[in-house]
């Protein structure tokens, strides 16, 4: 069933990263992205990241030209078509879940960020897979809502999480209003609660603040959050009041969250001097296991991982350096989108 407008009549929610799925949908970087400058280096970081998912879950992997991936592992799956980018999480497709628990993929509108980059292709990506039948199910073209997906967590249980400066954020959803924006996305991902994050973001953040790169929903009513020690940071004052609001946080159902904090890495800068958006909050939840980012900073990565291992003591941490990811302002969590196996028609 193909919609071309939101249906109220059916019931829906948005599922929580935790829950299981079947694959992970990847784009690979090529000379037509901004990886152009440094394409050997990206390329083996997602080779390496590949070779961890599939582990225990397929990988999807878009890219332009599928003799330019050369040889991957068993459970990737090429899918030939032209890409502006790599960060699938923010133009991959939204799967709801209907209440009679069939999957519901959401295909919101990608603008590149709020107009800062081209995404003709990037917006195409969900309804190109669907044409293409890599997937299958009922389907809602949500063109009219700007919404990348790395701007939303959601808990499965009627909560999502997000930033004011990224949804208010120009060139995004206007002349809605917040209080329009919230009941479009109330709406359209069937949840009961939006929490709105008023401070923190990450210097070098070209997202306008993702809330994939501050705060993460976690099993049993947790927010993992990223904090600074250092007063000296320039992140210290909008963190610190990004913790205090948080402390006054509640899901749907009333309940006051556990809150777990995660360092901030040692600043990393590029080329030309600027600070680059590091965090470890960018890690991906897979079916038996989290994958963390790290940065070759072997204390706070260790001290990250066994944070993570607090909020997941039923899954292992798996570390991946990600080095070469923040360099072009994302990281793991930027990179990958799951999917659920029912929409798949190959699994």
């Amino acid at each position: 069933m193909i919609l071309n407008r939101f249906d109220e009549k059916i019931s829906r929610r948005l599922p929580a990263e935790w829950e299981r799925h079947g694959a992970i949908l990847m784009a690979w970087p090529h000379c037509h992205t901004d990886w152009a400058y440094m394409l050997d280096e990206v390329r083996q970081c997602y080779r390496n990241i590949i070779a961890e998912i599939v582990k225990e879950e397929h990988v999807i992997l878009l890219a332009p030209d599928a003799s330019e991936v050369g040889e991957m592992p068993a459970g990737v799956t090429v899918v030939e078509m032209p890409t502006n980018d790599t960060w699938t999480r923010d133009y991959g497709p939204l799967t709801a879940q209907t209440a009679d628990g069939k999957p519901l993929i959401l295909d919101f509108r990608f603008n590149g960020w709020g107009l800062k980059f081209a995404a003709c292709h990037d917006n195409r990506a969900t309804a190109r897979l669907m044409e293409e039948r890599i997937f299958s199910g009922d389907y809602e073209c949500c063109e009219d809502i700007v919404l990348e997906g790395g701007s939303i967590e959601s808990d499965g249980c009627g909560t999502i999480l997000t930033t004011s400066c990224c949804l208010m954020a120009p060139n995004r959803n206007q002349p809605l209003t917040r209080e329009e924006i919230q009941s479009e996305i109330l709406r359209r991902l069937g949840a009961r609660k939006l929490l709105w994050l008023d401070h923190g973001s990450l210097a070098g953040d070209d997202t306008d603040g993702h809330i994939d790169t501050l705060c993460r929903l976690a099993p049993h009513n947790t927010i993992i959050y990223t904090g600074c020690s250092d007063s000296n940071d320039e992140h210290y004052a909008d963190l610190a009041a990004m913790a205090s609001q948080l402390r006054s946080f509640s899901n749907a159902d009333g309940e006051p969250y556990n809150l777990i904090e995660l360092p901030l890495p040692d600043a990393i800068f590029d080329e030309d001097g600027d600070r680059l958006p590091a965090t470890y909050a960018n890690y991906l939840v897979l079916n038996e296991s989290v994958l963390m980012p790290t940065y070759g900073q072997p204390a706070k990565d260790k001290l990250a991982a066994d944070t993570l291992r607090v909020a997941f003591p039923d899954r292992e941490i798996r570390m991946i350096n990600c080095c070469a990811l923040v360099r072009q302002h994302g990281s793991l969590h930027c990179a990958t989108m799951q999917i659920p196996s029912e929409i798949i028609t190959f699994i």
